[in-house]
């Protein structure tokens, strides 16, 4: 009885352990965003805002993963496959968050959409994401002025 409290305790805290929590912020300074914006006639506000990894020779770093074998899958074992396909889910779990943290904190520093807006579009892929919206307002003379038509 005592093994089987042991081997249970140790299995959760191992589990405990490895489950980190997803920080966007561990994106910061490593992606290149945009934001598009057009007012149409009729006053209506839309924008665009696009995310992407920045590369290695963006960020002034060599890219050590150019130097690496393949992984040559046949050689791979289950668990090693099940990890790395759970990593990929994880960092793009993170890379959404990055993107939607982006956009919020972009809207927020334009002052663009003043009563938030509709979210028309996502699409979101590993290292690039985009996200298209309406926003509630309307455009004002001094949205013409800032942001254009």
């Amino acid at each position: 009885m005592f093994k089987i409290f042991m081997s249970t305790s140790i299995i959760l805290l191992l589990t405990a352990c490895s489950a980190k929590a997803i920080d966007p912020m561990e994106f910061a300074g490593q992606f290149k965003d945009k934001f598009s914006t057009e007012i149409k006639g009729d006053g209506i506000k839309l924008f665009v805002y696009s995310a992407k990894l920045a590369t290695a020779a963006d960020r002034n770093v060599t890219d050590a993963s150019a130097n690496r074998p393949p992984i040559d899958r046949r050689k791979q074992d289950a668990r090693s496959y099940t990890q790395e396909m759970r990593d990929k889910q994880e960092f793009l779990e993170l890379w959404t968050q990055q993107v939607q943290v982006g956009l919020d904190k972009t809207i927020a520093m334009t002052g663009y959409c003043k009563q938030g807006f509709i979210e028309l579009s996502r699409y979101i892929e590993p290292e690039r994401g985009e996200i298209r919206g309406e926003c509630n307002d309307g455009a004002t003379d001094e949205d013409i002025n800032t942001f254009g038509r």
